[in-house]
């Protein structure tokens, strides 16, 4: 027997077969090691029947206590090996749980976002504070805003609304000059309804600074107003 301590040294601690040293070597890692201590209680039964059986050297052990003890020790090495995989499954879990919470307080919500492959404009709308919109017929929306050198960028949240349309986003400045900022198709089966719940996202630009827009729109290229955001 070497000092190393192995969970093996179970069964022969069970049967008091172990040396002086081994056993005081394996009563200290015991201490500390659950899974030992498990078998060795499922083994204590076995070790009490053959308390007083003294030593035979001419004819073997009984089969059926050597079965019994290599039975257990294989049951326990399995229980051991599963408990070993779920431990490690759960572990990688959390640490990929982990690894995203952590992204995102460093780096912000486009980490996160980046993660599912999201678009541009979705995640640019997901980290702003959206405007929400007034529609009619159920559609609904929300616009984020950004100020930039050359006017206002803008992000757009479309729901609720079923094709075929063709539609555009439109600034309205305050004297009531309107420029597109971008333009989309609606399929038939549409956008954030049964069916396809899932919304459109859209970005563009305008010209216009924040300080010159009334209000943004969402119209149909037939001239029907969808949505309207008031600034």
């Amino acid at each position: 027997m070497t000092p190393r301590v192995e969970h093996t040294d179970v069964g022969a601690y069970a049967l008091g077969l172990l040396e002086e040293s081994d056993r005081r070597a394996f009563e200290s890692h015991l201490a500390d090691c659950l899974a030992c201590t498990a078998e060795l209680a499922d083994l204590s039964g076995v070790a009490r029947a053959l308390t007083g059986v003294d030593p035979v050297v001419e004819e073997p052990p009984e089969p059926h206590e050597i079965a019994d003890l290599l039975r257990r020790k294989r049951a326990s090495d399995r229980r051991a090996r599963r408990g070993t995989l779920v431990i490690g499954a759960a572990a990688a879990v959390t640490l990929v749980a982990t690894g995203v919470t952590v992204g995102a307080a460093m780096n912000g919500p486009s980490v996160v976002h980046a993660a599912h492959d999201m678009g541009p404009a979705e995640q640019f709308y997901a980290m702003g504070e959206p405007i929400a919109g007034v529609g009619a017929g159920g559609v609904r929306g929300g616009l984020v805003l950004e100020d930039k050198g050359w006017g206002t960028h803008a992000a757009l949240m479309l729901a609720g609304v079923k094709g075929p349309l063709a539609c555009e986003l439109l600034a309205v400045s305050a004297t009531g000059e309107r420029r597109v900022m971008t333009g989309w198709s609606v399929p038939p089966s549409g956008y954030g309804v049964p069916g396809s719940p899932s919304p459109l996202y859209m970005h563009g630009g305008s010209p216009f600074t924040r300080a010159q827009i009334d209000r943004f729109e969402v119209r149909t290229t037939n001239g029907r107003t969808l949505l309207t955001f008031d600034l």
